[in-house]
């Protein structure tokens, strides 16, 4: 999703009303989803259910309006002058658009989200209505389709100011360079922050942040950490631990959007003009300018009373073979030489010839441009390949995006009249079920995904496939829930990755007016990469970057001061004020967290006990450091630092504590952690 410096898009809180318009299984879901938020929900649909993809829906809705959301009477009876934020999730992008205009008109303060994959049309809703939302679902959740499908170690990837940033999972292995790192918050940088620790058989927790400092890292063990990199690295290595052939490699596999950008251009130049005739083209271009020149010259020379104009179109009329509209008579032309007449048809014949080449070139150019003719495709992989079964807007969108990671892959369709528009140029086989699944290699493919519309239809590709080869994995787009329960107890080596649900996460989250940058998944969980920039009753005012991250269980990965550079992975320390700005990666939990506030923050369970000091200097410094990270007066630090033993009185979280002995311990003043429990 693109990254963009936003003010503050939360609306005022008008009441706790949240309405939904269109309750397909994208407004189904959504509804779930800001019920885990506790607030009340009104819809409004055409015509009612009989039965719902989502059987207790009807209990998660305090009102139910039925008629078309763009009519302003059903809008006003669906309480719309209260609600804080309204979704359009209709199928229709032209009814979102008019119902997003008909809602500002009535409610000018509450916050519009839109399903909209009209990225013009987006920016200028965003410019008229203001405190507005809007994204595709396809695009949304295409990226980690395309990341299951690669089977390597990166869970997902998004860019802040430019920089990408990766959430890798890596299992440690002998010979492995971390292994002789002490302790696991030696990790830690400025460029890298650790996630999550576990081993194979212990499951990771929900929340971030439970994993052990002082912990030594063994082998077999499970590392989760995001990580800075230049340049997009599937195996999870930084650039500083590549060979320079590694480097080189990487660079020229994965460049920069701007450098993408230039690769597709130069593509499309092919694509349209520099085909198998493309020698051919410029040799009758180049042809035809000389014989112009000639013929305009020798015209104007020896036709009598005649311009260079006039000689011109008589030279080019003959090119295109216009010889019998000037010497057509019986007659012969007495005052031109025999020689130039002889010239003339020359000059039609070879102009036949040539500019019919040109003609056809075009025509060709035109036809593949416009239809992606078959040959103009490449053919499909042999081996170590993806295949992408179903290439509806949502398979386009995989599509798309294995393009742009320059990875091996072939689109299977069984529609030969589909849409091929928005596809890029990559291997296709267009058939029925059974032929087109042996053409696309199985038994020597890495992964197939499988994402047409048809829930059964994509039951029956994945048993298909199966039986071609039995030990292949399979990422599978899941509509609803039932298939996903059956297909994870019915197959093995099988990713049941839930379109709408993720979806539904990101729209839930932007409801309460945070800027969902992107998504990803983590240990079979939604996360979100949100920004948030603090306003003055915000509940994160005032808090400590620790605090926001063990409190709400959120990961900090950027810090901004107004008008000051960004500080990526930043340090516990900094205490937030109004017009910071952000970005954190959550659940739909810890955001829900931060939205109730403090009520919801999780309790300081821990204390520091200072003991002594290894150098008399060390008082005035061990003061400071209290301060700075607990939050404790600096007056009251320095009293404490000069009457030890002491402890330091206000609580803290584990991590937190366990920083603030390490940063002690390194102006050498003995200190150890004091647990409350």
């Amino acid at each position: 999703m693109e990254n963009r410096k936003l003010k503050s898009n939360r609306a005022p809180i008008l009441s706790d009303y949240f309405l939904v318009c269109g309750l397909g299984t994208l407004g189904q879901n959504c509804i779930v989803a800001l019920k885990e938020f506790k607030v009340k929900i009104i819809a409004i649909e055409q015509k009612k259910f009989q039965t719902w993809d989502i059987r207790n829906l009807p209990q998660l809705l305090d009102d139910l309006v039925i008629g078309d959301c763009r009519e302003e009477k059903i809008l006003k009876k669906a309480k719309v002058k209260q609600c804080r934020s309204v979704l359009i999730l209709t199928n229709d992008e032209e009814v979102n658009a008019q119902t997003a205009l008909a809602v500002r008109q009535i409610n000018p303060d509450t916050r519009i989200l839109v399903r909209s994959g009209q990225q013009n049309l987006n920016r200028l809703l965003q410019q008229q209505l203001g405190n507005f939302f809007a994204d595709d679902p396809a695009k949304l959740t295409a990226t980690n389709f395309a990341l299951a499908s690669l089977g390597s170690e990166a869970l997902g990837f998004f860019y802040l100011y430019g920089q990408r940033l990766q959430v890798i999972q890596r299992q440690i292995k002998l010979g492995d360079p971390w292994l002789n790192i002490r302790d696991l918050e030696e990790l830690n940088s400025s460029r890298r922050q650790i996630l999550a620790h576990g081993t194979p058989d212990q499951a990771f927790t929900e929340i971030f942040h439970q994993w052990e400092p002082t912990k030594v890292i063994k082998p077999d063990d499970i590392l989760i950490y995001l990580e800075k990199v230049g340049d997009f690295l599937l195996t999870g290595t930084s650039k500083s631990r590549n060979s320079e052939k590694d480097k080189n490699f990487w660079r020229k596999q994965f460049q920069l959007p701007l450098n993408n950008l230039k690769f597709e251009l130069n593509q499309l130049w092919k694509l349209s003009f520099f085909s198998q005739a493309k020698k051919v083209g410029i040799f009758s271009v180049i042809i035809i300018s000389i014989l112009l020149l000639i013929g305009t010259f020798l015209f104007q020379k020896y036709y009598p009373h005649t311009s260079f104009l006039s000689a011109f179109y008589a030279t080019a009329t003959l090119l295109l073979g216009g010889y019998a509209d000037l010497f057509g008579q019986f007659e012969p032309v007495a005052p031109i030489p025999w020689w130039l007449q002889s010239f003339a048809l020359l000059l039609t014949v070879i102009g036949t010839a040539f500019v019919g080449i040109l003609y056809a070139i075009l025509t060709e150019a035109l036809l593949s441009a416009k239809f992606e003719l078959i040959r103009s495709r490449p053919p499909v992989p042999k081996n170590n390949h993806i295949v992408l079964i179903g290439l509806e807007k949502f398979g386009q969108g995989i599509a798309t995006v294995l393009k742009s990671f320059n990875q091996n892959f072939v689109g299977v369709a069984f529609n030969p009249d589909f849409d091929q528009t928005n596809l890029p140029k990559m291997p296709l086989i267009i058939g029925n079920l059974q032929d087109s699944l042996q053409k696309a290699n199985l038994l020597q493919a890495k992964s197939v995904v499988i994402a047409t519309n048809n829930e059964t239809l994509n039951l029956e590709i994945a048993l298909m496939t199966r039986t071609i080869n039995p030990a292949i994995p399979l990422i599978i787009a899941n509509y609803g829930k039932s298939l996903s329960k059956k297909l994870t107890h019915l197959l093995d080596n099988v990713q049941i990755l839930s379109f709408y649900e993720e979806a539904a996460e990101a729209f839930a989250g932007a409801a309460f007016g945070e800027n969902i940058i992107s998504l990803f998944r983590l240990n079979n969980r939604t996360i979100l990469v949100t920004e948030f920039q603090i306003e003055p009753e915000d509940t994160l005012n005032g808090l400590l970057i620790a605090e926001v991250a063990y409190g709400y269980g959120v990961a900090v990965v950027l810090h901004q001061h107004q008008g000051q550079e960004p500080s990526f992975m930043p340090v516990p320390e900094i205490r937030l004020k109004i017009n910071d700005r952000i970005v954190v990666l959550a659940s739909t939990e810890g955001l829900r967290k931060i939205e109730h506030g403090r009520i919801e923050i999780f309790s300081k369970h821990w204390q520091v006990t200072v003991i002594k000091t290894l150098n008399p200097d060390a008082y005035f410094a061990g003061a400071n450091i209290i301060s700075r990270i607990t939050g404790y007066s600096l007056s009251k630090s320095r009293t404490l630092m000069n009457n030890l033993p002491q402890t330091i009185p206000t609580p803290l979280y584990k991590h937190q504590a366990q920083y603030l002995v390490k940063e002690l311990q390194r102006s050498l003043i003995q200190a150890e952690l004091l647990s409350l429990f």
